[in-house]
């Protein structure tokens, strides 16, 4: 037997004000896009923004339903939103932030597993990764290069 050691790379900003503009612009339209979550249940909202390659934002909230697999994540809300609408065009940064209604998160929240697999399938197919920066309603944002770095064992049509 032998073991291997996997490990991420991240950056870490302090504060919004550390973002680059251009970043804290795409972290405010996730902000916009959070405060129209549809979270009757959980109550636990998050938003997306999307910069694609030819420049447009794209904007997705958390979407629930009674009948909760019913429901979507703001992440693949807004990729399945690009890829549906903007079929050519690659993915460039993804902007999250989350928190619950009644307790604010000050920690940085990442994108489930679900949605990780969603990354992971167009970071696939556009043969180019995806900047992630994800933070919860306040406090320090992490920043990921790719989302291999997030799901390193990459479930991927090499297996079908």
């Amino acid at each position: 037997m032998k073991k291997i050691k996997i490990e991420s790379e991240l950056e870490v900003f302090e504060d919004f004000s550390e973002l680059p503009q251009e970043i804290q612009r795409l972290m405010e339209a996730a902000f916009e896009a959070r405060d129209s979550a549809y979270a009757p249940y959980s109550e636990f909202h998050v938003g997306t923004a999307l910069l694609l390659s030819n420049g447009k934002v794209i904007k997705g909230s958390n979407q629930e339903n009674a009948a909760y697999p019913s429901g979507l994540c703001a992440e693949r809300t807004a990729i399945y939103y690009a890829g549906a609408n903007f079929p050519d065009e690659t993915l460039e940064v993804m902007a999250i932030s989350a928190t619950a209604k009644h307790k604010p998160t000050t920690t940085p929240i990442p994108p489930c597993g679900a949605c990780r697999q969603a990354i992971a399938e167009y970071e696939v197919k556009q043969k180019q990764p995806v900047v992630i920066y994800f933070m919860g309603a306040s406090g320090k944002i992490f920043k990921s290069d790719s989302l291999s770095n997030l799901l390193p064992f990459l479930f991927t049509q090499e297996y079908l």
